[in-house]
């Protein structure tokens, strides 16, 4: 993605977003000596949560973002960085990642690096979404396709993240495992315009493909996606929504 995050348009859905990272920071425990990362920290949701949670420790974070990181409050020092090639000063105790590592490839190789990365006795702490085969997610693919077959084409696409097995199998070998799932059913609240869905994916998920579309063509995108969407996720009576979405987990321990 070229273009920047909107912040704004991000917050909207603000607690259901934290709620993932403070599920994920329930599991946590007791971190390793060093720092606390809050890596893909975005606009800093999480960071008055750790800080409750590691008062006496100093708190980074770390995002690609420019936009994000000035809404970002509470941290001891913000770093703007490629959070792919992203290295500490000195070993933290633990890393903790809500909702960012799905953006990087090769997770093969990359949480490996990260649990490297860390103090003996420390923790990587890692939610990421597992909704890509959903409607909310299948759909922007599916029109993406169907409407501009000329710049999108998703023949031998694969999911940024794989299924919990493929994770509990990766992270074994480096320490002890926590790993788990949960779909969250959440209630969206009508919108001024459009399907309550589309909003909630419009600074995320929906974000690769309209970036890469014109006004007239992202209104004409949208215009599509919303009618799916009405058949996908039917309203309630009072014009809101529920959406089930999947996330998965994991807390790894390095040995002391």
């Amino acid at each position: 993605m070229a273009k920047d995050w909107d912040p704004g348009s991000y917050a909207r859905f603000r607690e259901l977003r934290l709620r993932p990272a403070l599920d994920l920071l329930m599991q946590a425990g007791s971190p390793g000596p060093g720092d606390i990362i809050d890596l893909g920290c975005g606009d800093g949701a999480a960071a008055a949560s750790l800080r409750a949670r590691y008062p006496k420790r100093r708190l980074l974070g770390v995002d690609a973002s420019a936009a994000m990181l000035a809404k970002a409050r509470g941290y001891d020092a913000l770093i703007e960085a490629d959070i792919a090639g992203w290295a500490p000063e000195s070993p933290p105790g633990l890393i903790s990642s809500n909702a960012a590592l799905h953006w990087l490839p090769d997770h093969a190789l990359l949480l490996p690096r990260l649990a490297g990365l860390l103090a003996p006795g420390g923790t990587l702490a890692v939610q990421m979404p597992r909704q890509f085969a959903a409607p909310s997610h299948q759909l922007i693919r599916d029109l993406a396709a169907e409407l501009f077959p000329e710049r999108f084409d998703f023949d031998g696409w694969e999911a940024p993240v794989a299924e919990p097995a493929v994770y509990q199998r990766l992270l074994a070998p480096l320490g002890e495992v926590n790993l788990w799932e949960t779909e969250y059913l959440q209630r969206l609240a009508p919108v001024p315009e459009g399907h309550p869905v589309q909003a909630f994916t419009a600074s995320t998920a929906l974000r690769p493909v309209a970036e890469r579309l014109d006004t007239g063509e992202l209104t004409r995108f949208t215009k599509a996606y919303d009618a799916a969407l009405e058949a996908a996720y039917p309203r309630e009576a009072d014009g809101g929504v529920l959406f089930p979405f999947r996330r998965l987990f994991f807390v790894l321990r390095r040995a002391a």
